[in-house]
């Protein structure tokens, strides 16, 4: 690990400075992602800037009836707090099907939809990765790439988001707030993250002087009739293969809005709006759930190792439909604490 030096910033205008003022400085609150990449060698920063004194953790209501997520609240606390666990139940399983319960009391909310690809190349840095080097190749490409993409992917990066957090927020098209040098400004959530294209080291559309200060959820949350399905090699603490957030509105057996979001397929949380258009209307069947699923990986790509994904895909996207029509309203113990998770 080199050396850096640390400050702690006490307002959001000194922390925004702080950054400016050095080419490769980062913040860090939780660091449950950059502290590792540090470790490995991956990040190099000169400079790390302290923000969990910000006053940035609150969770309130919006004006337009929506919920705002402070960046620094912490994942664990988000999913617990009642009225996420209430009015958008569909995040609050999202986030516990991620990490472990020590990593969610220390991971924030900003900090999650940050994190960087867990590609075995882009944390080996005797192999190639344009992500980690531009220019140097993928060796993903050629070799074990079995947890990579099948969406999205281009010549460049065949990498995928690991975040649960952040598909959970896509299909809720969820806004980031971030704050700079030149102002405020929101981010829609399907704008926040960027596809490889030739520049797969971007992995979002911050500016280099912005930091997250707040996710505003909209006021609909599909709290009646969603799903989180997530398909990995082992039940915990691990990243998803496939994974599906699903929103319905039901009227009867009939569907008037779908959201669907994939997880573990793309370098973002991919959504293909045709799909959900081609469920507005109709009933909620296998079959009209299977034209939906295909649609979706219509243009998948499969390599060498993970092409399986394709036909998982599709099959994960059907249960996960069954499963929000199907469900159950009852309160969900999952959005209660246990001693492995304490305030």
């Amino acid at each position: 690990m080199n050396s850096f030096t640390y400050t702690r910033a006490t307002t959001l205008e000194t922390a925004v400075q702080d950054k400016a003022s050095a080419e490769l400085a980062k913040f860090i609150a939780g660091g449950t992602n950059l502290t590792d990449l540090m470790k490995v060698n991956v990040e190099g920063p000169n400079h790390l800037i302290d923000i969990r004194q910000l006053a940035l953790k609150d969770i309130t209501d919006n004006a337009d009836g929506g919920l705002r997520l402070g960046a620094l609240a912490t994942n664990a606390d988000t999913a617990y707090h009642e009225q996420v666990a209430k009015r958008y139940p569909l995040l609050a399983k999202a986030i516990l099907a991620g990490a472990s319960a020590q990593l969610r009391n220390m991971a924030t909310n900003g900090g999650n939809i940050l994190q960087r690809t867990r590609c075995y190349y882009f944390y080996d840095t005797a192999t190639a990765c344009n992500k980690r080097e531009p220019g140097s190749g993928c060796a993903a490409l050629s070799g074990f790439n079995r947890i990579h993409a099948i969406l999205g992917a281009s010549e460049h990066c065949i990498a995928v988001h690991p975040s649960d957090m952040a598909i959970a927020l896509a299909a809720l098209e969820a806004n980031v707030n971030v704050t700079g040098q030149q102002g405020n400004r929101t981010i829609p959530f399907s704008d926040f993250h960027r596809l490889p294209g030739d520049a797969p080291h971007l992995d979002n559309t911050l500016q280099p002087d912005e930091i997250i200060t707040s996710i505003d959820l909209p006021a609909k949350g599909f709290a009646q009739h969603h799903a989180y399905l997530k398909l990995r090699d082992r039940e915990s603490y691990a990243f998803a293969l496939v994974s599906v957030a699903a929103g319905l509105e039901m009227d009867g057996d009939t569907i008037t809005e779908a959201r669907i979001a994939l997880g573990g397929v793309a370098h973002k949380p991919w959504r293909n709006r045709e799909a959900e258009d081609l469920l507005t209307g109709k009933s909620a069947t296998e079959e009209n759930f299977k034209l939906a699923a295909a649609e979706i990986m219509r243009e998948a790509k499969g390599y060498e190792h993970n092409s399986f994904k394709i036909e998982l895909g599709k099959r994960a996207i059907m249960r996960a439909l069954e499963q929000a029509v199907k469900m159950s309203n009852k309160p969900d113990s999952h959005f209660h604490r246990t001693s492995t998770e304490p305030v």
